[in-house]
């Protein structure tokens, strides 16, 4: 067992038995996060990093979903620190999945170039003209970029990858010209993109996309992502991706 700090609580991932820990206090994982660990390809034996980890739920549902050979996670708040490396020890992955304290700005500096197969990132959505941000700072950081911008995910993302290695982010369908742009910009070819919508006759609110280091000028339309048939009633498909 696990002692839990006042206003956490364990959340069931529905696999392989894991859990992870929340606080009501801060910024909790939602379906985005979900959605990138389905939409991300990881192959036997690869490293992997995510960028901005938070409480560690993509690291975790990662290699409970892959064969990946280890994950990190980098975060730059305390608190979801502290948060992500009890759950990697409440699941006993102490030896497959490292929690990181440190910026994303400073990143290639604490891992070095080209030292990953793979990066993962759920970063931020909204810039500083975007919405109005959440006075409570934890959340605010999550949504908007406090911390660090687009570029900076993505320039990080680039400089950790290994050649033809593979980014993967979950980001805004309204910002798309602007991460293509930024993708490009540092030799990150986009290859896969999909949009997610909340129903089949709503716009998408939601875009996954993938990125080849130095990779060819093709890219490909996958089918949209419908989240629910009817208001509180998930599709068929989100029922699979989370395992219930």
């Amino acid at each position: 067992m696990i002692d839990l700090l006042e206003g956490e609580s364990l959340v069931d991932l529905e696999r392989n038995g894991y859990k992870i820990i929340q606080s009501k206090d801060g910024f909790c994982f939602g379906m985005d996060a979900v959605l990138l660990t389905f939409f991300a390809k990881v192959k036997a034996g690869e490293n992997v990093i995510d960028l901005g980890t938070g409480t560690g739920i993509i690291p975790i549902l990662l290699e409970a979903k892959t064969e990946g050979k280890h994950f990190t996670g980098l975060e730059i708040q305390e608190k979801s620190v502290h948060m992500a490396r009890r759950s990697v020890e409440f699941n006993s992955l102490q030896d497959k999945i490292d929690i990181v304290e440190g910026d994303i700005k400073e990143a290639p500096a604490i891992f070095g170039r080209a030292s990953f197969d793979v990066v993962t990132s759920n970063p931020p959505y909204m810039n500083d003209m975007h919405g109005i941000k959440n006075p409570d700072m934890p959340k605010a950081i999550a949504r908007h970029e406090v911390l660090c911008t687009l570029e900076d995910v993505v320039s990080g993302a680039a400089a950790l990858l290994k050649q033809n290695g593979r980014f993967y982010m979950v980001h805004r369908p309204h910002r798309l010209v602007e991460i293509i742009n930024t993708l490009t910009k540092y030799k990150l070819e986009p290859k896969r993109i999909q949009m997610v919508h909340p129903f089949i006759d709503k716009e998408a609110n939601m875009v996954l996309i993938e990125a080849v280091k130095g990779g060819g000028s093709m890219v490909k339309m996958e089918q949209p992502i419908i989240v629910y048939d009817e208001p509180g009633k998930y599709t068929n498909f989100i029922h699979e991706i989370y395992g219930f």
